[in-house]
C-alpha cells in the first residue's frame, strides 16, 4: 500500500514541483479522516483541489480547473485513484458530468480499518513534497493534524538509497551569515546558542538542492517560513522582493513589505546564493509576481 504512494514521488523530475497528485491524495486523507470515505466528487474538488494548488504549488499559467483536473484523472495510473466512470485524462467538460473519485478498494480498506495508517501515509508524503517550514501547513489545509510531523522514524516507504542531509550544513550556514538573518538583520540568542534564526536552502533539499553554502540563508523564522512559502524572494542582484500575494493590516505585518528592493548584506567572505539555486526559487517556489520597485 505504502509503495504505491510512495511512488507519486517519481513525478518531481529534474528539480521541477510536481505536488498536484500528493495534494490530492492528502485531500483524499484529510476526506476519510474525517468522514470515514474518500468520496470527493469533482464538483468540490474543483475548487478544494484548485485552492491548494494555488496555495502550495509553483505559480502556473494554466487555469484552475485545469490544474486540478490534471491529478484527478491522472493518479488513476499510479493504482491508488478511481472514478466511478471512464473519463478522458486532463479533460474538465467531461468531469463535470458528476464524476466522482476516491480511493481505490482494497487502498481505502487498510486505511479505514487502521486509522492510524491515515497519519503515517500523511507524514510520509508532506515530508516528502515539501519543507519542514510548510509541511504543518499543508496538514491543516486538508483537514489533518500537524502534529503527525511529530511521529518518530522516517517516512514510510523511503529507502537506504535516499539522500541523506549534511549533518554539519545547518550550523555552518547560520555561521557564514554571522548568526543573523540574511533579510531584516534579527539576531537573537540565549547564552552562547541563536534562538529563532534558521538555515534555509534556496534550492529545497527534496528536490536536488546541494548541502553547499551557496544554497544556504540564515534567516529568522518568519523570513524563513515567508521565504518557503514563496511570499519573499530575491531578484538576479540577489535583493529581496515581496510577492503581491503577500498582504497583512497591521503595522507589524506590514513590516515585510520594508524588504522589498533591500540587497543582502553578508559580511566579507560569505558565499551568495548561487544564481542557479535563485532561479530555482524564483520558478518553482516564489509565488505571483513581486511587487513593483
Amino acid at each position: 500500500m505504502f509503495e504505491r504512494l510512495s511512488s507519486l514521488r517519481q513525478h518531481q523530475q529534474d528539480g521541477r514541483r510536481s505536488p498536484h497528485k500528493p495534494l490530492l491524495v492528502l485531500l483524499a486523507l484529510g476526506r476519510l479522516a474525517a468522514t470515514g470515505t474518500s468520496r470527493l466528487p469533482w464538483s468540490e474538488a474543483e475548487q478544494e483541489l484548485a485552492d491548494l494548488i494555488e496555495e502550495f504549488g509553483p505559480t502556473s499559467k494554466t487555469g484552475r480547473a485545469q490544474s486540478a483536473a490534471f491529478p484527478f484523472t491522472r493518479l488513476r495510473s499510479d493504482g491508488v485513484w478511481t472514478l466511478d466512470r471512464d473519463v478522458p485524462m486532463d479533460t474538465v467538460g467531461p468531469l463535470r458530468e458528476g464524476v466522482t473519485g476516491r480511493f481505490e478498494a482494497s487502498l481505502e480498506a487498510a486505511l479505514r480499518n487502521r486509522p492510524e495508517l491515515i497519519a503515517e501515509a500523511a507524514r510520509g508524503l508532506v515530508e516528502s513534497h515539501f519543507p519542514g517550514t510548510v509541511a504543518p501547513d499543508v496538514l491543516v489545509a486538508v483537514g489533518l493534524d500537524p502534529d503527525w510531523l511529530e511521529g518518530s522514524g522516517p517516512a514510510r516507504g523511503a529507502s537506504p538509497a535516499d539522500r541523506r542531509r549534511s549533518s554539519t550544513w545547518l550550523a555552518a550556514v547560520i555561521e557564514a551569515w554571522d548568526r543573523q538573518c540574511a533579510f531584516c538583520g534579527f539576531d537573537g540568542a540565549a547564552g552562547g546558542g541563536v534562538v529563532g534564526i534558521e538555515a534555509a536552502q534556496v534550492r529545497w533539499f527534496k528536490l536536488g538542492g546541494p548541502d553547499d553554502l551557496d544554497n544556504g540563508l540564515a534567516l529568522c523564522s518568519l523570513h524563513h517560513k515567508l521565504f518557503d512559502r514563496g511570499m519573499l524572494g530575491l531578484d538576479d542582484d540577489l535583493a529581496v522582493v515581496v510577492s503581491r500575494r503577500f498582504s497583512a493590516r497591521a503595522p507589524q505585518g506590514r513590516t515585510v513589505y520594508d524588504l522589498h528592493g533591500q540587497r543582502l548584506q553578508p559580511r566579507p567572505g560569505t558565499l551568495l546564493p548561487a544564481d542557479r539555486h535563485v532561479a530555482w526559487h524564483r520558478e518553482q517556489v516564489f509565488q505571483g509576481v513581486a511587487l513593483a520597485g
